[in-house]
């Protein structure tokens, strides 16, 4: 026998044995099928009244009234001799008579069994018993006695509820685990169905399908396909545009050289009508300069105008480079700077801040695919803990300083992530749950 008992059936308990004090001397307790009846009965008999001769039957639907009379007077007289043909209370007097038996407590479990000749018969000791005798009976309903007192057993509150569960199960979930809370609920303070939890059928399953959809498959080569095609687009500008960058630079420093040397040739030998011409062996490029005698102002301003437009020309160029280089360099400092994942990510957060669990599972690969399937690979993170000595992989959403923006956070999640009943979680909980795993 349980050795524990919950406080209010304790109080019950206790209310029982007053009654009986008050001169009350026939009790009905009354409630529905698993609420605990014959607990209580037990623990009745065995804490109270341990001077009286006490009697507890089990009654059945197969027991007869002359096994339902013996069991009662041989528990309550020694080697009773029992007339088969006389009633209960007539067999009780006559050993009366006999022997003295001293006060006596009589309780019979599931009385809904009991015939209305032996209700009758039980009534009318409790009322005339020359001796002390208490009569205590559990039932579902309602009995057809006319002077008893029917008290009714309660259901369990919400924390009796959880206390009774603590005293069977070593390995309970925590108070905030839905599957847990929603058992309680369901239960209704019934002691029968709160001992009847199985931790391993009460685990959040989530259905992921074998078979991809072939429209996935497609849709995931169209966009490798695109990425491709973007990748070859943007080399080719970049290789076009170095060989342009190239091309046009070298002819210009050509054609400057040129045109220097020629700046340097002896003016003073030419006619007023000579013509200054590029060597047929130079590059098409090179234009023909014609200008009168000693017109040195006249060529350099040539020279410079032609400066002028090559630089202009370059300018949108070495400006590409330059935006070039600072997006390799962007690119290059998003690659160094990466963020922790896992347990450690968890562990560099506040412990105010709040999170949502979305899901919770033993197998890695469908916390993954959870993930994967509806996109969440930028918002949720994934620590490990142990529960029932088995590995088990969370999965949370955020990490946020206050409830609105939690809440704010659970309204926007879709129907298919909401099916699981995700929650919120303290991060300081979520640390605690990490220790797990380093022991």
């Amino acid at each position: 026998m349980q050795p524990q008992i919950l406080p209010s059936r304790a109080a019950l308990v206790d209310r029982i044995a007053l009654q009986f004090e008050y001169g009350q001397n026939l009790i009905v307790l009354l409630g529905t099928s698993g609420l605990g009846k014959s607990y209580l009965l037990e623990t009745f008999i065995t804490d109270k009244y341990n001077d009286f001769n006490k009697a507890f039957v089990q009654v059945t639907a197969q027991m007869t009234d002359i096994q339902l009379m013996s069991e009662l007077l041989e528990q309550s007289f020694n080697a009773p001799l029992i007339d088969h043909s006389l009633s209960l209370s007539e067999n009780f007097y006559q050993l009366l008579q006999q022997q003295a038996c001293g006060p006596c407590l009589w309780v019979l479990d599931n009385a809904r069994h009991l015939s209305e000749e032996l209700q009758v018969e039980l009534e009318l000791l409790a009322k005339n018993s020359p001796s002390t005798l208490y009569i205590m009976l559990a039932a579902q309903s309602k009995l057809a006695f006319t002077a008893a007192i029917n008290i009714h057993l309660e259901p369990l509150n919400q924390s009796e509820s959880k206390q009774l569960m603590s005293w069977y199960f070593s390995d309970l979930p925590y108070d905030e685990d839905p599957v847990y809370q929603a058992f309680i609920a369901a239960a209704q303070g019934n002691p029968n169905l709160l001992l009847s939890w199985q931790a391993t059928e009460h685990i959040a399953d989530v259905v992921v399908k074998d078979k991809v959809s072939w429209r996935l498959h497609l849709l995931i080569l169209m966009l490798i396909i695109l990425f491709l095609i973007i990748g070859l687009l943007y080399k080719s500008d970049m290789t076009q545009w170095w060989q342009q960058y190239y091309q046009q630079a070298e002819p210009e420093v050509l054609t400057t050289a040129i045109s220097v040397k020629q700046i340097q040739q002896p003016l003073a030998t030419a006619s007023d009508n000579s013509v200054i011409t590029a060597s047929p062996n130079l590059p098409a490029s090179t234009v023909e300069l014609q200008t009168p005698k000693n017109d040195v102002p006249a060529i350099m301003q040539s020279l410079t105008a032609k400066q002028a437009t090559s630089s202009s020309q370059n300018a949108p160029l070495v400006e590409r480079k330059v935006l070039a280089t600072q997006q390799h360099s962007n690119i290059s400092a998003q690659v160094e700077s990466k963020t922790l994942t896992g347990n450690a990510w968890y562990l560099q957060q506040p412990e105010t801040n709040t999170v949502i669990q979305l899901l919770a599972i033993t197998q890695q690969q469908v916390s993954a695919e959870f993930i994967s399937q509806h996109k969440l690979q930028k918002v949720a993170h994934t620590y490990q803990t142990k529960r029932n000595n088995k590995t088990w992989w969370v999965v949370t959403l955020g990490s946020f300083t206050n409830m609105n923006a939690a809440k704010l956070a659970m309204n926007a999640l879709p129907a298919e992530v909401k099916v699981n009943k995700p929650f919120y979680k303290k991060i300081s909980k979520i640390k605690q749950e990490i220790v797990l795993v380093d022991q």
